[in-house]
């Protein structure tokens, strides 16, 4: 991948871009007004565009670039402050001051509620495979600015962690977290899922296993709650209680730890 900086640009965009790469351990090469498509043409890898709001991470044979916004959250964030339902909290039981490992992190829509019911005294970490998503999203959540100061207090106390999640939960001590999560790339693909399509084909698959589920359980104080497609043979084989809902593509399920 190399890294460069968006078309309009000033000192301080090329000196951050030149950081992000040294991060990453890329080149930086410098736009001098060639678009996007000849860069990629020309290098032959993934570009990293540095822009004053966001960056894009645009990969070859993709036609949309990839970059960090809250995707669900925004709008899971009001329904529940109103007093709606939300799910993922239901399955997972977090409240205030408790503590949550998510393992899928992605593009942390589910964090953000994490982070959102634990509040203040609360702890989040959020833990990503992939390098640039990992990158984009810890940057996202430290600068991303909204009007609702709930949504925005919440990304900021999110930790996230680029690794392989099965290495990190066996390095973790015995009861760590009230909860640990995992929301794996279901095996069926969900059409209406705009948001997250673009990361179907960067997802690391990591397979979720008796080996991960067990450190899971060791791991968390309350319960492992994991999320899949409605027809996952996953919830039985690993003896997941499952929260049914009748008209979703997905269900929750957990296990009391």
């Amino acid at each position: 991948m190399i890294v460069t900086t968006a078309g309009r640009t000033n000192e301080e965009m090329v000196q951050s871009a030149k950081n992000i790469a040294q991060d990453l351990g890329c080149m930086y090469i410098q736009r001098s007004k060639k678009s996007i498509h000849t860069l990629l043409s020309e290098f032959d890898q993934d570009v990293l565009v540095v822009g004053k709001n966001r960056y894009e991470w645009y990969r070859e044979n993709e036609k949309e670039p990839i970059f960090f916004h809250p995707n669900t959250a925004g709008f899971r964030v009001k329904r529940w402050l109103q007093g709606e339902r939300e799910p993922f909290l239901e399955a997972t039981e977090l409240n205030e001051g408790m503590s949550c490992l998510d393992c899928t992190l992605g593009l942390a829509s589910d964090s953000i509620m994490a982070s959102l019911a634990t509040g203040e005294n609360g702890k989040v970490w959020g833990i990503e495979g992939n390098e640039v998503l990992a990158y984009l999203v810890k940057n996202g959540l430290s600068v991303w600015e909204s009007d609702n100061d709930s949504l925005v207090g919440a990304m900021r106390r999110i930790e996230v962690i680029h690794g392989k999640h099965q290495e990190i939960l066996s390095n973790l001590p015995d009861n760590s977290f009230d909860v640990v999560y995992f929301d794996p790339m279901f095996d069926v693909e969900i059409k209406e899922s705009d948001g997250i399509a673009p990361l179907r084909n960067i997802a690391v698959k990591d397979g979720f296993n008796e080996q991960t589920l067990q450190e899971a359980i060791r791991v968390a104080k309350s319960r492992v709650v994991l999320k899949d497609h409605w027809q996952s043979d996953k919830f039985t084989k690993f003896e997941f209680t499952v929260l049914k809902r009748k008209t979703a593509k997905f269900h929750y399920g957990y296990i009391k730890c």
